[in-house]
């Protein structure tokens, strides 16, 4: 059984990001408190050990060499901090391998300049005579404000002032969902609909490029306006991400261990208000400009007052509250609160609810919490069937008179199997998972592959992107995955996105509603019972038999985040219908959202649709381990 290991990532990250010039010699490992990385691809076995390659030893030694170059040339990223108000490392639990840090900005800052003027002389010249580091310094990210233009704006400071508050003009959709990337916000440049775009990028065709986009320094806005944030993704540019906030502004970083992964998660109340974005970019200067992500931001207003905590709540910030929690965000704000930030606007994660208006939420949190959970109660927050929760909650249940079609578009491949497979249709239709715990093993695991069209760059469209093989350095499959006796090869479609010759590190899954036979010959489509609708006080006598409401007016429904569609990511079911068990090796974050019409599908999806499927025997995925480019 095959895995990406930390030495995968690492590979990936020094050979698409490495500047020209020769190699410098490998230095000693870094310390055990540096952000490490490791791959988000599953091994498919419950008790979450990594199950390294071993069929190629040559392979793994050039990965380990590649690791060492990465940490060389991606400089010191020590966890650590000398200021006396900063924030010590949360201690994480058996159960929850994360860790809260805080980093001596100034210090990083310092070591970012030194490798600037090796590297880039005249940008740093130019920075010193700033007196500091630009927020955008060399993304080289054209601004496309007015007449469409291709101005090189290097430097926030050169920007007007409207970008640098988040401005989008005109007006909102008035819907059910998330403000797609082809709408626009209000004049004050909030997000109090919610907003989903692509990032901008320095590759794309720029007559394709026509929507609105989303930069970091937008997002985040002036460092004035911060008062207090909290980052998590799977990698971490620490030197980079700093230099968008103030040197004082309290911050909590997420760090990860070997076994962790999630996307990011900011917390930004600007005069009262709480920014909450969720976006499949890692907080690196790459993700940012060379490759195309997707990201989603809403504004929340300060309510008038503070509201009671309820604890029965089962909403969007009881959901977001959940999930700052289980990363152990809670003793991190206690420890800032120590060191004297007193006056931060959350103390406690309660507060969110209490003091937050969330009633313009339309999307729904989808989260991925590593570890075994156990019991409906548990099994319906995490994984693959939470996102079957939020589809019953919005009504996007397929139902029995439509079947449903999936399109799933993502950066690694996962080890599949038609009992896994199957296992997720079922969460993806809204079916309880029940109806599929209750089936026979063996039946499960001799079922069809279902409808689901898996969308990865072909080795020719690597090639022929802007950046070429160089620019597949995130983009994870392996030839023992490919050629299993029964991988579903038959699924795979090319991945290609609208916007040009840019490679997508982009996670979607799309559910489209159709017509057909699936439903009935699957078997998968049987009874709704309510477990997973009446679950708050997790005692089974409180359960009653409730269906959940179908809205027969959708088109389908559409997921955005950091899950790759793999089981590492969404989980593997097991147990009975009784007593359920869900194994989760990744931690993730996405959102979920209904569709009503071809046209906001075409809006949301990022790729070509239809997407080309794969010419058997003429066509094979991307497989960087095999290009000439990643190979010493």
């Amino acid at each position: 059984m095959n895995d990406f290991n930390d030495d995968d990532i690492a590979l990936a990250i020094a050979l698409s990001l490495k500047d020209a010039g020769p190699p410098k010699a490998p230095r000693k490992p870094v310390a055990a408190e540096v952000i490490e990385i490791e791959s988000d691809s599953d091994d498919g076995e419950p008790n979450h050990k990594k199950v390294h390659l071993s069929e190629d030893a040559q392979f793994e030694v050039q990965m380990r060499h590649a690791m060492q170059l990465s940490k060389m040339d991606s400089g010191p990223s020590s966890a650590t901090s000398s200021r006396p108000t900063s924030t010590p490392p949360a201690q994480p639990s058996q159960t929850q391998p994360m860790s809260m840090i805080l980093s001596d900005r100034k210090k990083l800052e310092a070591e970012r300049l030194a490798r600037l003027k090796r590297l880039r002389p005249d940008i740093a010249q130019a920075q010193e005579s700033r007196g500091g580091a630009s927020d955008e310094d060399d993304e080289d990210v054209d601004e496309r404000a007015g007449d469409r233009t291709a101005k090189r704006q290097r430097l926030l400071s050169a920007l007007p002032s409207s970008h640098r508050t988040n401005a989008a003009s005109s007006s909102t959709r008035v819907n059910a969902n998330p403000t797609a990337s082809g709408s626009k916000t209000g004049q004050d440049g909030f997000f109090w609909e919610g907003e989903l775009r692509q990032t901008a990028n320095r590759h794309v065709d720029r007559d394709k490029d026509t929507r609105p986009v989303f930069r970091l320094s937008e997002i985040i806005g002036p460092k004035e306006d911060i008062s207090f944030a909290i980052l998590s993704a799977y990698v971490v540019e620490q030197a980079w991400i700093y230099e968008f906030f103030k040197i004082r502004t309290p911050l909590i970083l997420v760090a990860h261990d070997v076994q962790g992964n999630a996307t990011m998660k900011e917390i930004l109340p600007e005069t009262g208000r709480l920014r909450v974005m969720v976006s499949t970019a890692n907080l690196i200067r790459y993700d940012w400009s060379d490759i195309e992500n997707t990201v989603w931001v809403q504004d929340f207003p300060l309510r008038p007052s503070p509201i009671p905590h309820d604890s029965k709540a089962d909403d969007f910030p009881t959901t977001f509250s959940r999930i700052l929690r289980s990363v152990n965000v809670v003793p991190a704000l206690l420890q800032m609160g120590r060191n004297g930030h007193d006056d931060l606007p959350l103390k406690r994660v309660e507060d969110l609810r209490c003091k937050w208006d969330f009633s313009k939420a339309k999307v729904y949190l989808i989260p991925s919490i590593a570890g075994r959970h156990e019991g409906w109660p548990k099994v319906i927050q995490t994984g693959h069937t939470s996102l079957m929760k939020a589809l019953r909650d919005m009504g996007a249940c397929t139902g029995q008179s439509r079947d449903l079609t999936l399109e799933c578009q993502g950066s690694s491949i996962g080890t599949y199997s038609t009992q896994w497979m199957n296992e997720f249709y079922c969460s993806a239709r809204g079916d309880s998972a029940e109806s599929w715990l209750d089936q026979p093993k063996t039946r499960r695991s001799k079922l069809p592959y279902p409808p689901i069209k898996i969308l990865f760059p072909s080795t020719k469209t690597v090639r022929e992107s802007v950046l070429g093989e160089q620019g597949g350095g995130t983009m994870f499959c392996r030839r023992a995955q490919w050629q299993a006796a029964k991988f579903p090869r038959d699924l795979f479609h090319d991945s290609n996105s609208k916007r040009g010759g840019v490679l997508m590190h982009s996670k979607m899954v799309v559910g489209i509603f159709k017509g057909g036979a699936f439903a009935s010959s699957s078997g998968l489509a049987g009874k709704r019972s309510s477990r997973t609708d009446s679950f708050d006080s997790g005692d089974d006598e409180d359960i009653v038999e409730v269906s959940p409401q179908v809205q027969e007016d959708l088109y389908g429904w559409v997921y955005v985040g950091s899950h790759n569609f793999t089981p590492s990511a969404w989980g593997n079911l097991s147990g009975s219908a009784f007593n359920p068990v869900m194994n989760v090796t990744n931690f993730e974050l996405g959102i979920a959202f209904p569709l009503r019409s071809e046209e906001e599908l075409e809006e949301v999806a990022c790729w070509k649709r239809p997407a080309r499927k794969y010419v058997i025997g003429k066509d094979e995925p991307w497989m960087q381990s095999e290009s000439a480019h990643f190979i010493e």
